[in-house]
């Protein structure tokens, strides 16, 4: 039998295994923590929650990038805090007038940051094309909002049926 036998098979495959782990958790580390949040709260499975958590992740690299003194900076700082921050407080109130109440505050928050982001590129202190997506986002937050405004509310439900 050979010296190297059964030793080297095992070496081998311990190898492996270490190769194997190390290449799975490479792509993991470059995914959005979010993503790995264990809900404990109802407001954290709600996609318009985590959507919302994605923006202010994605903003927060731009922002770095922007003179702390500029005022939109923290205006889009505590805007972008406030979307998230009233989804919640908003989905653990328990009368429709509440929630839809939260839910608003939140989307004005959102379209807040709409209008931030555009004065970032008025200003000359970013390029159109590097807002795009955190608009999309936005867009996509405010969609949401709305559709739950509506499903709260009575009066807003039926806005816009009467001519």
């Amino acid at each position: 039998m050979c010296m190297w036998g059964s030793d080297a098979l095992g070496l081998v495959l311990i190898l492996l295994l270490i190769l194997t782990l190390i290449s799975i958790s490479i792509p993991i580390q470059n995914l959005d923590p979010i993503t790995f949040m264990t809900p404990m709260f109802d407001h954290e499975r709600r996609g318009v929650y985590q959507q919302s958590l994605s923006f202010v992740s994605w903003l927060e690299p731009l922002m770095e990038k922007l003179p702390k003194k500029l005022a939109v900076r923290d205006q889009l700082d505590r805007a972008s805090s406030s979307i998230p921050m009233n989804i919640a407080e908003g989905n653990g109130k328990f009368t429709k007038p509440d929630r839809c109440r939260f839910f608003d505050v939140s989307r004005g928050s959102a379209l807040e940051c709409a209008a931030g982001l555009d004065v970032l590129v008025a200003k000359g202190k970013c390029k159109g094309e590097e807002v795009l997506n955190g608009k999309e986002t936005l867009r996509q937050i405010v969609s949401m909002l709305v559709g739950l405004i509506k499903a709260n509310s009575d009066y807003r439900l039926h806005e816009g049926e009467y001519e």
